[in-house]
């Protein structure tokens, strides 16, 4: 089940104000150039701020993802016309083919189970061309990103159009292993209305992954670091075996 931030109509509303920072997809978008894809699968679109960008630029694109009041965002944006968007996940695909699929953001992540994990890999394999690439991020697990998701390092101010000041912040509410839970609070001030997001995202070792993708079918090419953020996330290039 997708996290209220991305299932609640009210919260997608905000959500690309509240997280209006997306230097993040510059390397994505870059690598689409580099592989010269023509075609991409973004698994977990979320809101559509990817997808739309590539299909301005030219790019054919499918985007798949759970929530729908995510996608009803989505399919308002400039270009959303020009996406091919689909409700679900990586299991659920219809027949595809396509050169390259992406997980940009947390999406990789939020498979906790390595029985999710898998078949999601398995669902992005049969949907890539031979000579296809599937690349995503995860966050490296000894900088432990949780330790700054608390209040006093995340809490913000955002004037949303049309909604009024929405304050926000997130903080880690439990650590269990490789498993880390937090929560987003969002104050609409209009109203005084409180609305929640609880999420658990699932750190994996550079090892773990490697593993999951060769078992998936995958060869990896390269594991890259993140120019925006050096050190704390590993871009993985992997391609069918």
């Amino acid at each position: 089940m997708p996290d209220a931030l991305f299932a609640e109509s009210r919260l997608a509303e905000i959500y690309d104000w509240v997280d209006a920072d997306r230097s993040d997809l510059d390397v994505y978008a870059a690598m689409v150039a580099e592989f010269g894809a023509r075609s991409v699968l973004d698994v977990g679109c979320g809101t559509g701020t990817f997808a739309c960008l590539l299909a301005e630029r030219g790019v054919e694109v499918i985007g798949v993802d759970p929530a729908a009041a995510s996608l009803d965002v989505a399919w308002r944006k400039a270009g959303a016309d020009r996406v091919r968007w689909l409700h679900g996940d990586a299991t659920t695909l219809p027949p595809l083919q396509v050169d390259l699929a992406t997980m940009t953001g947390n999406v990789a992540q939020v498979f906790l189970t390595e029985d999710d994990w898998a078949a999601t890999l398995r669902g992005v394999r049969a949907a890539l061309r031979p000579d296809g690439r599937l690349v995503f991020e995860t966050r490296v697990p000894e900088r432990e990103a949780w330790r700054e998701w608390h209040p006093n390092h995340s809490r913000s101010r955002t004037d949303v159009p049309g909604i009024g000041a929405v304050d926000t912040w997130v903080e880690t509410t439990e650590v269990d292993g490789s498993l880390v839970s937090f929560q987003g609070t969002y104050v609409f001030e209009a109203d005084g209305s409180v609305h929640t997001s609880h999420s658990t995202l699932r750190f994996r070792s550079r090892e773990e992954v490697e593993e999951s993708l060769d078992a998936a079918g995958f060869a990896v090419d390269e594991v890259r670091d993140t120019p925006d953020r050096p050190g704390r996330e590993y871009v993985f290039v992997a391609r069918p075996a």
